[in-house]
């Protein structure tokens, strides 16, 4: 027989690759333990203080003006100079900064917003938007009250359908209120609506522990049905194609994708692929059905969990703050950095020269104005400009990955000593998520800087490849655009793998105090021991977290709808129906702000599901039921699996 390697004393984890022992010191998650990954925390405090230097040189050789003072479309300060009685910045379309803006904008224009801005003496006070007959009409006419809210230069002859094209003129204006020197819009939606996503979110997590059975059984049936629908639909297409449809030969090769819902072969294809389909969900729902019943039986004591420490739930508002903090820092750092390069325009005169935004203009010049153009380069710290930019980014990254890790870890070390807890709710710590972050911080920040960096290395070398593909996309080499799109989707793969053994790594750190590397190669391994397991967990998982998310985004988009389309009246006189000509722009940041308190709600679940599933895995490989070595799951899984705890004699089960 082949000898094992003998296991230390009193060791939590076994040699890789094997399954775990009994270890009768193990009580839930390691209090005695000791600091992990050193020399990576040393690297990880001493870039932050690199981080901070940065910070303190942009600050000292930067411009100020950039952060206390908003800036219009031409990089014109508002408040100072020409613009002294007007400041305030008004954006045509405030939606499209958030849907515009990223890595590779903000690399090549900076924080600039793409939509058109415009320094303003006050804000709308009331809802407009530009009518479809007012379109052939002048500006004079259509912005008789509202001209201040255009470019000054623009003609009052110009044609609004012009005007609109060349961005000179917004399209619609809604109330807003002056917040940091811009407009925001008042048509937010209220507290009302987002207290309602998050009862509707803490609701359907502590309903799964009295129907997690028949909602998962019932969201299979539903996929099973929307299968067999698509079947039906995509038989009866083709049976009337079948004899006067055009065929796939006849057709050829087209561009024009909507050419071939005429073409009989196409709805054949979606045919045997829905087929294919619900075959093979009807395999698995009959030969997995006891990995389902598992993974049901955990998704209920997840809710218990969560039930049990209703403080968890919260711990989001924390990652929520410190992420704030750590993009606010970047981006105001970012912001300090640069000097803005102005472009007098009078006849050609001065032109590429540098000027003064706060400067005086030449009188004798009164077309002369500054434009914005770029960003200055003199100055030490202008001339390294690209190389902090650098510094920056991997600082946005790394911290951002950190903060993410962080707030797995804790929830980790949390839900474990749940798990662990013999006697429940009598074993569980007084306060274990404050207990987890404390020792977390104390012990593990190097292991959760060491998993955020690898991870960050990755997204940056994503960013740079998004980089080379958007300069690559006006040439007309199809060969380079292949191979880019190849690499791109290599690392997208590779960054999902990351995250997941990333989590499940932090988990296994939370609960033993292993440092990165161990904790990782020890949860990949445990779960290569189980991998259908983990498929079926995992699908079920994330099918439920889409049902409950889709059940609240939902029902607060229909709410929303309701309530600012006027067929609801207000409940008192906190939350009173407003009076707007369109209401999709708060309907649309009610869903918004509904599917981030979701998201945010849904991922504690989630972490608690994963964290439960590891314990659960170990709980099978260290125990065996008898009086020395009980299981510590529920007994909802006792009894799917077909075990049970043997009775010590002479007294009760210690089990719950």
């Amino acid at each position: 027989m082949r000898a094992e390697r003998p296991l230390m004393p009193h060791s939590p984890l076994p040699p890789p690759g094997n399954s775990a022992k009994y270890d009768p010191s193990f009580r839930g998650p390691i209090k005695n333990r000791g600091c992990t990954d050193i020399i990576c925390c040393v690297l990880f405090l001493v870039f932050i203080l690199g981080y901070i230097v940065v910070g303190l040189v942009a600050w000292v050789y930067g411009d100020p003006r950039q952060v206390l003072y908003p800036r219009n479309s031409t990089g014109a300060y508002c408040g100072v100079g020409d613009n002294k009685d007007k400041p305030y910045v008004l954006y045509f379309n405030i939606l499209s900064c958030a849907a515009a803006i990223n890595v590779i904008s903000i690399a090549e224009n900076g924080l600039q917003c793409p939509t058109p801005q415009v320094c303003v003496s006050s804000c709308p006070q009331t809802p407009w938007v530009v009518e479809g007959f007012q379109l052939s009409n002048t500006v004079g006419d259509v912005y008789k009250e509202y001209r201040n809210f255009c470019v000054p230069a623009v003609s009052p002859d110009m044609v609004v359908m012009d005007s609109l094209q060349k961005g000179l003129c917004p399209s619609f204006l809604l109330p807003s209120t002056p917040a940091l020197g811009r407009s925001q819009s008042d048509t937010i939606p209220p507290r009302q609506a987002l207290g309602v996503a998050l009862v509707l979110s803490l609701l359907f997590i502590l309903l799964l522990r009295l129907v997690a059975a028949p909602l998962v059984l019932l969201l299979i049936v539903g996929v099973l049905a929307v299968l067999a629908y698509g079947i039906y639909h995509c038989w009866q297409q083709y049976r009337e194609l079948r004899d006067q449809g055009v065929s796939i030969t006849q057709l050829g090769f087209t561009a024009n994708l909507s050419a071939y819902q005429n073409v009989k072969e196409t709805w054949l294809a979606a045919l045997i692929i829905l087929a294919v389909l619900e075959g093979v969900l009807l395999l698995m729902l009959i030969f997995l059905r006891q990995r389902i019943r598992i993974a049901i039986a955990l998704l209920k004591e997840a809710s218990r969990a969560v039930g049990q420490m209703m403080s968890t739930m919260f711990y989001p508002l924390v990652t929520f703050v410190l992420l704030v903090i750590c993009i606010g820092y970047w981006a105001v750092t970012y912001v300090y950095w640069v000097h803005n390069t102005s472009t007098p325009g009078c006849e050609k005169v001065l032109v590429n020269v540098s000027c003064d935004p706060m400067a005086p203009l030449n009188s004798s010049c009164p077309e002369l104005k500054c434009t914005f153009t770029g960003y200055s380069s003199s100055g030490l710290a202008q001339r390294s400009l690209f190389n902090l930019q650098i510094y920056g980014i991997l600082g946005l990254f790394w911290t951002v990955n950190w903060v993410l890790a962080l707030g797995q870890c804790v929830l980790a070390g949390a839900f474990a000593s749940f798990y662990w807890a013999f006697h429940k709710p009598r074993d569980i710590p007084t306060f274990p998520l404050s207990s987890a972050f404390i020792r977390t911080l104390r012990y593990h920040t190097g292991s959760l800087a060491f998993g955020a960096l690898i991870l960050t290395l990755v997204q940056i070398a994503r960013v740079i490849l998004e980089y080379i593909d958007h300069k690559l996309r006006g040439s007309q080499n199809p060969v380079a655009r292949c191979i880019i799109c190849c690499f791109k989707c290599c690392l997208w793969c590779l960054e999902k793998f990351i995250k997941f053994l990333n989590r499940n790594a932090y988990i296994m750190i939370a609960i033993y105090g292993k440092n990165f590397c161990v904790s990782a190669k020890n949860a990949f391994m445990l779960l290569m021991r189980n991998v259908v397991r983990v498929v079926v967990l995992d699908k079920v998982t994330d099918l439920l977290l889409f049902f409950g998310k889709l059940l609240v985004v939902g029902g607060v988009g229909v709410l929303s709808f309701f309530f600012f389309s006027g067929r609801i009246k207000g409940l008192g006189k906190d939350f009173k129906n407003p009076d707007l000509n369109y209401y999709w722009l708060p309907i649309m940041t009610s869903i918004m702000g509904a599917y981030v308190i979701a998201s945010g709600f849904f991922s504690v679940f989630g972490m608690c599901v994963d964290t439960l599933f590891l314990c659960f895995l170990e709980d099978l490989e260290r125990n065996d039921g008898s009086q020395e070595r009980p299981y510590y799951m529920p007994k909802a899984l006792l009894k799917i699996l077909g075990k049970k705890n043997e009775v010590p004699t002479g007294g009760k089960n210690r089990k719950k």
